[in-house]
């Protein structure tokens, strides 16, 4: 059975773009309240949405690896801040739809990238 690695590519770099467009869908609401959280929503989603076009392109492991890594940082942070009396804020924060939303495409492109890092032969080398 041959894969179609271009779908797998695709599926993981819409992933991050959802990902991206719903954190920057957070900025304006969190800016006034939160400006260190605003900005991390706004680079943060920046770097999400630009991801699309390595990762859908296939250009090099280090996009991959470089993607999963900053990913996996959004991800801990946020699950470390939904602890009342964390390091970062001290309070723990809800969990809410979209936030439920955004980890699970980013979960999805990090699965999806160590599939493509496994098998994919353009971005084996």
């Amino acid at each position: 059975m041959r894969e179609n690695f271009t779908l797998l590519r695709y599926g993981a770099a819409g992933s991050t773009l959802i990902a991206g467009i719903l954190h920057l869908s957070l900025v304006a609401n969190q800016i006034d309240r939160n400006l260190n959280t605003g900005i991390l929503f706004l680079i943060g989603g920046l770097a999400q949405v630009f991801w699309v076009l390595p990762t859908a392109m296939g250009w090099s492991r280090a996009w991959y690896y470089v993607g999963i890594g900053g990913t996996l940082t959004f991800i801990i942070i946020w699950v470390v801040t939904r602890f009342p009396g964390n390091p970062i804020n001290g309070r723990g924060g809800s969990i809410g739809e979209t936030a439920i939303a955004v980890e699970v495409f980013q979960v999805a492109f990090i699965v999806l990238c160590i599939i493509i890092l496994s098998r994919d032969p353009k971005v084996r080398k």
